[in-house]
Formats: C-alpha cells, sequence, structure tokens
C-alpha cells in the first residue's frame, strides 16, 4: 500500500483511493472471501453490515449481520460500533466496496468488503438456519 492510517485516524476518500495500488487489487487487501466470512459469524469481533435495499433484504435476509442500506449510511454511521471488525456486503459487491471506502473515511480501520456474490454468501449458510427467503 502506498499509504497507512494510523489506528482510528480519519483518512479522507482521496487517501482510501491512494492505498488501493495494484498490491492493493492484487493481494484482495479490501476484501474478505465468503469462505472465510463464513468462519466468522459466530465471532463476536466480527460485524457483517449489509448494506443492500430494505426491498433487497425481505427477498433474502441475513439475521447475523447488521442491515443498513447504502443509503442511509452517513445518517445512521453511530449505530455502528468502533470497536468490532466490520464485513461490507450487498448482492454484487460494488455497494460493498462503497461502504468499506465510506467507512474508511470515517475513521473505521478494521473493514473489509465481502469478496464474491450475495448467492455465494448464501449458498455458504446453512439453509433455514442463517436466512430465510421469501417468495
Amino acid at each position: 500500500m502506498n499509504t497507512e492510517a494510523l489506528p482510528n485516524e480519519t483518512m479522507t476518500f482521496a487517501d482510501v483511493l491512494r492505498e488501493m495500488d495494484i498490491d492493493f487489487i492484487v493481494l484482495g487487501e479490501y476484501g474478505i472471501t465468503v469462505e472465510d466470512a463464513a468462519k466468522l459469524i459466530h465471532n463476536d469481533h466480527f460485524l457483517f453490515l449489509d448494506v443492500r435495499t430494505r426491498e433487497e433484504r425481505e427477498h433474502l435476509a441475513f439475521p447475523f449481520a447488521m442491515h443498513i442500506p447504502i443509503d442511509e449510511l452517513p445518517d445512521r454511521l453511530g449505530e455502528l460500533p468502533r470497536d468490532k471488525f466490520i464485513i461490507t456486503f450487498c448482492l454484487t459487491g460494488f455497494r460493498g466496496v462503497l461502504a468499506y471506502a465510506y467507512l474508511r473515511t470515517q475513521g473505521f480501520d478494521e473493514v473489509k468488503g465481502l469478496k464474491g456474490r450475495l448467492d455465494h454468501l448464501a449458498g455458504a449458510m446453512t439453509p433455514g438456519r442463517f436466512h430465510r427467503l421469501k417468495p
């Protein structure tokens, strides 16, 4: 990485972009795989943050995750604990990466975005135990 923030030091969006050099992208430092994330669901230090819309959540819910739609994140930032490692996710990963970048600019230093699609996360869970499908 080109720059590193000190713990709890607020980064600008430009700082977050600067850290996204080739090593950052190739090594996947911004993200965590579905397989690795699934192992952390019951670990109290990790908080899964679902940034999908309310409508998306109505069709597929992950009860182990906190749900804050991406468009509400700036106004609800105070609901997120700063002493947890946050794993952001959405349907395709795009909004999860945006949430990752935003949280980094707000002083959250323990953040990763879920790498992979949401259907892979759903597939990694035991059906009926961690998620529910609505008709």
